[in-house]
C-alpha cells in the first residue's frame, strides 16, 4: 500500500492570472502569439481556478518557463518586467452624485473605485501599448462609468452584476494588439459604457 500524498492544488489569485496574462501579452509583444493564440490562451487563463491550469498556457513562453519552474506565478522582476502600479492603485477612490475626468497615468496596472449615483470619464488612451494589462475595479450602484480605449485594445469583463451589466461599443473591442483591459467589480442597477476613442477634447 502506498504511502504517497498526491501533489497538493493551489488556488490562483488574481495576482496569479494577472502573471500570466503580462506574460501572454509580452510573448504577442514578441512575436511569440498570434492575437488568435493570445485571444484564446487568456480566456483559458481567466477561466482557471488552480495554478497547475497555467502550466501549458506558458511554458512554452521564455517567462513562462520560468513561472512553471520556480512554482510561483509573481511577476519576475527585471528589465522587461511589467511596471508597477502608480499611486492611483494605492487607494479606493469614490464617485457619488458627481462626475469628474480620470485620465490614467502610463504604468498604472490597477484602479479602484466605488460609484453612487454618478461616475467618472475614464480615460485609457496614455495607459494602454503592447503588453499592458490594466484592471479596473470598478464598483457601482444606479451609477456607471464611460471608459475611453485607444484601438487595439482587448477589453475582457468579469464584473458582477444584477439588474446591470456593461455596454461595449463594437468599436472598441480590439483584438489585444495594444494591451488589454479587465472589468472587475459589483455592479447593481448599473453598468460601464466602453468606448473608443479619449476623453480628451480639443
Amino acid at each position: 500500500m502506498s504511502n504517497m500524498v498526491p501533489p497538493r492544488r493551489l488556488r490562483a489569485s488574481d495576482a496569479d492570472r494577472d502573471a500570466v496574462l503580462q506574460v501572454l501579452q509580452q510573448a504577442h509583444v514578441e512575436g511569440r502569439l498570434s492575437v488568435e493564440e493570445l485571444g484564446e490562451r487568456q480566456d483559458e487563463a481567466l477561466k482557471a481556478r488552480y495554478t497547475d491550469q497555467f502550466d501549458e498556457l506558458v511554458d512554452d513562453l521564455p517567462a513562462g518557463g520560468h513561472l512553471v519552474a520556480g512554482g510561483s506565478f509573481a511577476v519576475a522582476q527585471g528589465p522587461d518586467a511589467p511596471l508597477p502600479a502608480t499611486g492611483e492603485a494605492d487607494r479606493t477612490t469614490f464617485t457619488v452624485m458627481s462626475a469628474r475626468d480620470v485620465d490614467i497615468e502610463p504604468g498604472t496596472r490597477h484602479y479602484v473605485n466605488f460609484a453612487w449615483w454618478g461616475g467618472d470619464n475614464i480615460d485609457l488612451t496614455r495607459a494602454m501599448g503592447p503588453g499592458v494589462v490594466v484592471t479596473l475595479e470598478l464598483h457601482a450602484i444606479m451609477a456607471g462609468h464611460d471608459i475611453y480605449v485607444p484601438e487595439g485594445v482587448r477589453v475582457v469583463d468579469e464584473c458582477t452584476a444584477i439588474m446591470a451589466g456593461n455596454n461595449i461599443d463594437r468599436q472598441a473591442r480590439g483584438d489585444g494588439s495594444n494591451g488589454a483591459v479587465i472589468l472587475k467589480g459589483f455592479l447593481w442597477w448599473a453598468g460601464h459604457d466602453i468606448k473608443l476613442g479619449s476623453s480628451r477634447r480639443g
